[in-house]
């Protein structure tokens, strides 16, 4: 199948799940702009335009937005990876429990800090709770059998090496899936909102013992300047994935704002921030 065709079905159900329009003095807006900005609406309705979104108004709450972003989100880049296994081989496995990050191979020793911070006050005081990352989607892996390593009679294993690897089933007393990536969904962007992203980046980073998962973000955010806030610099986040990111450039050219449209380009060209359909391939990395 096409990928195009699967970004539009993306699309398709965004608009029919989530996409909700809101009139503030006679003026539609899309749910995912701000309504206190001109440029913000503007560019919204437009990306709105060239998805084909219906005009539907309904009061649809902003956890139930999240978590559905989260989920269609979360099924787009399943549909995709699955389908890239003979470049990125594994039995993967995609959540959106918002399952803490201790209950993965290179963060288990987190939950001993845990248990040590319920009895001790004054550590708690001091660490408080910014280590416990909960990510809106995971992307994991289980440690494989002997077997399945020696596949095919290519290799061979003993108990004398590869004692420690924690891809290998049999080093483990209790098997814990191996997380690849930690992907964050936003609807919008507020400064708020992206200080709390970069904090947890920063703790996936710091925290864990051994490699280092994907650490991405996906947005609808409608300005590029919001977007920045995630977008620019670099050690923590990946990548931005824009939902729709052609339909963006394509918006901003159309109502002439220069100022937006240099910061999405500087953003592109500076590998910053890319299309939802570029995160699949980027977990094949």
């Amino acid at each position: 199948m096409k990928i195009e065709t699967i970004r539009n079905d993306y699309h398709r159900t965004i608009s029919q799940e989530i996409i909700r329009y809101n009139d503030q003095g006679g003026i539609p807006y899309p749910n995912f702009a701000d309504s206190s900005n001109k440029t913000s609406a503007s560019v919204a309705q437009k990306i709105c335009e060239k998805l084909g979104t219906s005009c539907i108004y309904e009061v649809i709450s902003v956890q139930t937005v999240g978590n559905r972003f989260e989920t269609i989100s979360k099924d787009f880049i399943q549909r995709i990876f699955n389908d890239l296994d003979h470049i990125r081989p594994g039995s993967w496995q995609y959540s959106t429990e918002q399952t803490e990050i201790m209950n993965f191979e290179q963060y288990e020793h987190l939950s001993y800090l845990k248990e040590l911070l319920k009895t001790d006050k004054n550590l708690n005081s001091i660490l408080g709770s910014d280590y416990i990352v909960k990510p809106d989607i995971v992307v994991f892996k289980s440690p494989v059998s002997d077997n399945e390593i020696e596949k095919d009679n290519k290799l061979e294993l003993s108990e004398n090496v590869v004692k420690y690897s924690p891809l290998r089933v049999s080093n483990h007393r209790i098997p814990t899936p191996i997380l690849h990536a930690s992907i964050s969904c936003k609807w919008t962007i507020r400064s708020d909102r992206s200080q709390n992203t970069r904090t947890e980046a920063l703790n996936l980073i710091r925290n864990r013992k051994g490699n280092l998962p994907h650490i991405m973000v996906v947005t609808a955010e409608p300005l590029p300047s919001r977007i920045a806030a995630l977008a620019l610099g670099t050690g923590d986040i990946d990548c931005v994935y824009h939902f729709a990111l052609f339909e963006l450039l394509e918006s901003l050219k159309e109502i002439d704002n220069q100022d937006q449209l240099e910061m999405l380009e500087m953003m592109i060209e500076g590998k910053r921030l890319r299309d939802i359909s570029d995160l699949p391939f980027d977990l094949a990395i």
